[in-house]
């Protein structure tokens, strides 16, 4: 038995973020989407997503009984009990929705039946609680019930490695946990509204102030000083100092300095240059519109909040300003006085002025520098991803 995440069409409407990853490869919290559902089911996960894609997040080959499941759904227990109940032929429905199918042997659901379950799947009926994450925001509107979720897995039962009595914790000091190798020191750590998790060899330097729920992965850090505002979550490797507010932080990306980040999603391999701010907020207080590479226009999110999202590989310059609902893609470099476009294509090179086009292989270059920095190397297949998505964007597909 195991477990295929798939894209369910929601791939084209997470965009930037994934451009370089399947949807269950996104990271809400201390786990990818993918992870959780592994560690719930103890199964093998695989992925269902778009061809270029699928050499480096291959569908697996298992035999028997398997289930497919919407890779966009936060593994709360409930629904993975559900799932792992059904049985060949039979589809787990919600609100008119395809959530899971049971399938038997190599077979796979059509693309039509996550928006419409098939009339010849036996439907059974979901009544608990969903959450998903179909858009680009919900990373940070959801970010607090992923920490919630993954906390309560990963450290019921276990003791957190002992904190310094340095620090001051607000609240209940049972809501920090540290992992092995964990450092934090003479900061202030308030619980009262989520928990913190320190990941391995991870670091808290001296006077951050941390307002949980936050995460702080594997061998990440926080720099000297930051104040860091929950949900917010910071994947393994990241480095992050400044002011950050209700952000998620896929992995491997650096915001060292100071400068705020609010509101905001950052795929891996992202860099903030010194002083990069960006607007969480319109002057109007209105909606915030953002960028649908889906619909190729701006579409309204609902929100008051909502800054900055941008895809993997991507850079700013040092005094950079993002203004609100900004949508970066894939390897762009942004730079330059004033406020740059809302909406910033893969590949791109400037800022206010104007932008050209990032040679692919300058872009390749950089890539594999920034990744052994890391300890870290690009593989062939994340370097055809990266080609793949920089001929998107020359065809005019990636807009």
């Amino acid at each position: 038995m195991a477990i295929i995440l798939s894209d369910a069409g929601h791939h084209a409407h997470l965009l930037p973020l994934t451009f370089t990853r399947p949807v269950a490869q996104l990271r809400p919290g201390i786990l990818r989407i993918s992870e959780g559902w592994q560690l719930r089911s103890g199964l093998e996960v695989s992925y269902r997503t778009e061809a270029y894609l699928s050499t480096a997040f291959p569908t697996g080959q298992a035999d028997g009984p398997r289930f497919e499941v919407d890779g966009s759904l936060l593994p709360m227990d409930e629904l993975v009990d559900a799932v792992l109940n059904l049985k060949p032929g039979e589809a787990l429905v919600k609100d008119g929705r395809s959530l899971a199918f049971g399938l038997a042997g190599g077979e796979a659901p059509d693309a039509g039946a996550w928006l419409q379950p098939p009339t010849y799947e036996r439907q059974v009926e979901f009544a608990g609680e969903v959450c998903s994450f179909t858009r680009p925001w919900h990373l940070f509107q959801h970010c607090g019930k992923a920490i919630a979720h993954d906390f309560k897995l990963l450290t019921e039962g276990r003791r957190s490695q002992p904190l310094s009595a340095l620090n001051t914790v607000v609240g209940d000091p049972a809501l920090v946990f540290l992992e092995e190798g964990a450092v934090c020191e003479a900061s202030i750590l308030n619980t009262k509204g989520g928990p913190i998790y320190i990941g391995r060899g991870a670091e808290v330097m001296e006077g951050c102030l941390l307002r949980g729920p936050i995460v702080l992965g594997d061998h990440a850090q926080l720099k000297m000083g930051a104040k860091v505002y929950g949900p917010s979550a910071f994947g393994p490797e990241c480095r992050v100092g400044g002011e950050v507010n209700n952000s998620v932080i896929l992995g491997f990306s650096n915001k060292g300095h100071d400068g705020f980040l609010g509101n905001s999603v950052l795929g891996e391999w992202c860099n903030l240059g010194a002083d990069t701010n960006n607007s969480n907020l319109k002057n109007t207080y209105g909606e915030v519109k953002v960028f649908s590479h889906a619909e190729g226009q701006e579409v309204g999110t609902g929100l008051q909040f909502c800054g900055l999202f941008m895809g993997d590989h991507s850079k700013s310059g040092i005094n950079t300003m993002f203004n609100t609902g900004s949508s970066v893609g894939v390897a762009a470099n942004v730079f330059g006085g004033g406020f740059p476009p809302k909406r910033i294509p893969s590949f791109a090179w400037g800022g206010a002025d104007g932008f050209a086009t990032y040679d692919i292989e300058r872009a390749i270059d950089s890539a594999k520098r920034v990744l052994v920095r890391r300890d870290q190397v690009l593989t062939a297949p994340a370097e055809a991803i990266l080609r793949h998505v920089f001929a998107l964007e020359q065809g005019g597909a990636g807009r």
